[in-house]
């Protein structure tokens, strides 16, 4: 029986008296990719930003190897974020004054595991060997997109969040960085938790969940 990485227990959230989520219950062990699919509106993101530490749920616990990180405080958050989560969402939020090299490396530096062999083995996987000394507005959009998640998994995280991570990305880039995705769980043991509104992705990952207006239901 795998270790439970991530254990989200009758979460809870509204927005402005809108329920966006109504006692969702999740698990993920380490090693186990997991595919979050529903409508616009469903309360996908909503799920993936209380599993980051990044919003606190209303009710019910959001743990982190056993520590409920919805009732730290923004600091250790922060710190549990740095420490154990690797964050790929829609919005890149590279550093513009930092290459692309640098900004691959950010995350692996603030958590204090920067491996520069790793670095350039992450580069090398997504096609940014080339473009290491260029800074963020010179590249595309899906050039950003692949830093981003080069830099998300520098770190080699224990838990990965993944909000459409291909969605930039033509079908076969996107394929590819879904196997790194896939090879990075299997090679460290970490788990993933992925939004996509791809069956056919969803498909590659070992379990499949489905939200509908807030709630879980079948697919």
């Amino acid at each position: 029986m795998k270790d439970t990485l991530l254990d989200l227990q009758d979460i809870q959230k509204s927005y402005d008296a809108t329920p966006v989520l109504a006692g969702v219950s999740v698990t993920l062990s380490a090693g186990e990719t997991l595919a979050l699919t529903g409508e616009s509106g469903s309360g996908k993101s909503t799920l993936l930003h209380l599993a980051g530490g990044l919003d606190q749920p209303d009710a019910g616990r959001v743990l982190l190897h056993g520590q409920d990180i919805g009732q730290m405080d923004d600091t250790a958050r922060a710190e549990a974020r740095r420490l154990h989560i690797g964050l790929i969402f829609q919005q890149f939020n590279l550093v513009p004054s930092l290459t692309v090299g640098s900004n691959i490396a950010l995350q692996a530096r603030l958590a204090g595991r920067h491996d520069a062999a790793f670095c350039t083995t992450l580069g090398h996987r997504l096609g940014l060997s080339d473009l290491t000394t260029r800074y963020p507005e010179q590249l595309s959009g899906g050039q950003q997109q692949r830093v981003a998640i080069a830099r998300a998994l520098a770190p080699k995280p224990a838990l990965i969040l993944a909000d459409e991570p291909t969605g930039n990305l033509d079908e076969d880039t996107g394929d590819a960085v879904l196997s790194l995705l896939l090879d990075l769980v299997s090679e460290t043991g970490a788990g993933l938790l992925m939004v996509t509104h791809s069956p056919r992705l969803a498909g590659r990952l070992s379990r499949r969940i489905h939200l509908s207006r807030g709630a879980l239901a079948a697919a």
